[in-house]
């Protein structure tokens, strides 16, 4: 017997449903027809629970915020270095974009709809937050002597935000999420090393 999902679960898989969409056509090209296709249901069933098209968008907004939110406040809590820190919330970043790869394509839309603008005002909130978690954590780690002394957080944050972006430039060239995660491991290795004390002889 099939199980009838409840519907916050069903708004989620909506939600979910949207971005996948979006990644293959452009979010401006998402309708709630496709959406309706991509989970087997009607466009009727789709306005149940979203009674505009873009109150799907404010719930895209919603749960990539509180994914994002939640890495930094995880990493930020963690009993680690702060060079570990570091890596988590890089790689925790990388992750979530891995698993929503639209998110870059509507960071960049040129005619965003009021709720794809909501949503891009939102993530941009974040990714300062996730920048002034990266700087705090730099600075740290300078004055535990983990990182040189002369390294200024600011441009440390910078470029750790660079491989992110450069990886995402990469995605939306390529169509391959799956790059995030597997060059970002390694560029972000190299980053943190040049970052580092050098050894004493």
């Amino acid at each position: 017997m099939r199980t009838r999902k409840s519907a916050t679960d069903r708004r989620a898989e909506i939600a979910r449903a949207a971005l996948d969409v979006a990644f293959h056509v452009g979010p401006g090209q998402v309708s709630t027809g496709m959406i309706a296709d991509r989970l087997g249901l009607t466009q009727p069933a789709i306005y149940k629970h979203f009674p505009r098209k873009q109150d799907i968008w404010l719930a895209v907004a919603d749960h990539l915020s509180a994914l994002i939110a939640l890495n930094i406040e995880r990493a930020t809590a963690a009993p680690v270095a702060p060079d570990v820190r570091l890596r988590m919330l890089v790689m925790d970043h990388l992750e979530v974009v891995r698993d929503n790869p639209a998110l870059p394509d509507i960071m960049v839309m040129r005619d965003a709809r009021e709720a794809q603008d909501e949503l891009r005002s939102r993530m941009q909130a974040n990714m300062a937050k996730l920048r002034s978690a990266l700087a705090e954590n730099v600075r740290a780690a300078v004055a535990q002597g983990i990182f040189r002394e002369a390294l200024d957080p600011a441009d440390a944050a910078t470029l750790l935000l660079g491989i992110i972006q450069s990886l995402v430039l990469r995605m939306l060239m390529g169509r391959d999420p799956q790059i995030l995660l597997q060059d970002g491991e390694r560029l972000l290795t190299l980053q943190l090393v040049g970052f580092s004390m050098p050894e004493k002889k």
